[in-house]
């Protein structure tokens, strides 16, 4: 296919040529409706190129197959059977995923390092989840992605799981062996959902993790908008081979899915394809090369260690990382990721990706250069001289692996809509959650909907939040009190 076009934005350019005047939504009439005060600060193109989809950027009937363009060369572009846009991010991707494969009551693998979407997921489906363990390594109170052989032990218990989900890279870079769990999945002719959405940049550079189409998988969600050039929201999710089949999981999207997509996602999804298909190599070549030296100069600022593969791959580890997701172990300054994270915010006005109980990290991507990191490396030095200042003294209780597993005591869905009441975190030992309690970012949940609490997981929570742990979809979020099963 010719790389070079891009229907969204070439739509776009026509729709301002013919001088339609639209009387359809949106109402603000490309931005001639839209206080001043507004356009001053989101700029007015925004609200120019803000038009429909059907009977604006195409026809009523769709007949010049716009988005259908875009998403064929999406797929050309990557080595995809299909592609499908979503302007509703990757929650909602996974979630069409996971209804394509499995119904309610119907039995998925998934690896229990799963972002919050998926469990999400599980509550609107009625799916039975059958939890993978992750790799935990206990030294640095870290999960990596469940290995092969601990989806293989799954399917032999639960011969009858539809399928199998599985989350790489994680947040944290690390990544999973997905062309063995892939091989696992198809010997048994079931299809390998994965939840790449830190991996929209993998197909673009040799030098990059493998990316799921190449290894295998079936159905691969992404977020272009979090390591590509997408506007936030944007997603994309692709599917090959014949164990899922494209209409089954376009009618998924459409159930869930906005009625009334954004041209603006869709248009920088498009040029964000051209502009990987392009120049992707190149502006990859330059990224790594700055995110190595970057990785150096961090790696001598006292108190700091920069995670690299001797320290995440390798057995009983991760299979790969993405030398852009910078993960800084901060812990021998005595100061938390969250004290560290807010105070460089405060400080420095620099935003990081992750901040955990030990760890800061520093996403780079195709979009960095000299400068920015400059200014990272700058603020990162002057943190380790305020290191004394920043001490707590309130420590995060981590439990060990075996202790942050909880047992699966009902269905997330019937746990979430069950009759429930909200008692005080000490009371709640033993108690089945009917919530998500989770640490974010990075988003996984310590404890979901069905899984019976324990008092290790509950200090964890308690201690987190004193510390500086977010966890904003609790009803409470300072978890002293828990939503619970009600007499349960």
């Amino acid at each position: 296919m010719d790389q070079s076009k891009a229907p969204v934005l070439d739509a776009l350019v026509a729709y301002y040529e013919s001088g339609q005047i639209p009387f359809t939504p949106p109402g603000h009439k490309q931005g001639r409706g839209t206080d001043p005060r507004v356009l001053a600060v989101l700029g007015e193109a925004v609200f120019h190129s803000d038009v429909l989809a059907t009977s604006g950027l195409d026809d009523r009937t769709s007949s010049h197959g716009v988005l259908e363009e875009a998403q064929a060369l999406m797929a050309d572009a990557v080595g995809a059977d299909h592609a499908f846009f979503s302007t509703c991010g990757s929650s909602l991707s996974v979630k069409s995923a996971m209804l394509s494969v499995a119904g309610p009551h119907e039995k998925l693998l998934v690896g229990r390092d799963a972002h919050k979407s998926v469990v999400s997921g599980l509550i609107l489906s009625g799916i039975r989840p059958v939890w993978v363990d992750p790799q935990w390594d206990a030294e640095r109170h870290l999960a990596h992605p469940p290995s092969a052989e601990a989806f293989e032990a799954a399917f032999a218990e639960h011969p009858d799981a539809r399928g199998a989900l599985v989350t790489t890279p994680t947040p944290y870079g690390t990544c999973s062996d997905l062309a063995a769990i892939a091989e696992v999945c198809h010997r048994r002719h079931r299809p390998l959902i994965v939840d790449e959405a830190w991996g929209a940049h993998l197909p673009f550079h040799p030098d990059l993790p493998t990316w799921a189409m190449d290894a295998g998988a079936d159905v691969c969600v992404t977020s272009v908008h979090k390591m590509g050039s997408g506007l936030e929201q944007s997603s994309v999710f692709h599917l090959q081979g014949d164990l899922v089949k494209p209409e089954v999981l376009k009618s998924r999207e459409d159930l869930l899915g906005t009625t009334s997509p954004s041209s603006l996602v869709y248009a920088a999804l498009d040029g964000w394809r051209r502009q990987m298909v392009e120049q992707g190599e190149a502006l990859y070549d330059h990224a790594l090369a700055l995110a190595h030296k970057t990785r150096d100069r961090i790696s001598r600022i006292d108190g700091m260690h920069v995670h690299g593969r001797d320290d995440f791959c390798g057995p009983g580890r991760a299979a790969d990382m993405d030398p852009l997701q910078i993960i800084i172990d901060i812990s021998a300054s005595g100061v938390t990721g969250y004290r560290a994270a807010d105070w460089l915010r405060k400080s420095h006005h620099i935003n990081l990706h992750i901040a955990d109980h030990r760890r800061i990290s520093a996403q780079l991507t195709h979009a960095d250069d000299s400068d920015t990191v400059e200014v990272l490396l700058t603020a990162l030095t002057d943190l380790a001289a305020h290191t004394t200042q920043l001490r707590t003294g309130q420590p995060v209780e981590v439990p060990s692996p075996p202790r942050l597993r909880l047992e699966q005591a009902a269905l997330p869905r019937d746990a979430f809509f069950g009759p429930t009441e909200q008692v005080p975190w000490q009371e709640a030992n033993g108690r089945i959650a009917a919530e998500m309690l989770t640490p974010y970012p990075p988003g996984i949940p310590a404890a979901l909907p069905g899984e019976r609490l324990t008092a290790h997981v509950l200090r964890y929570l308690r201690t987190g939040v004193e510390a500086g742990m977010v966890v904003p979809d609790a009803v409470d979020t300072q978890v002293k009190s828990v939503r619970v099963l009600r007499g349960k």
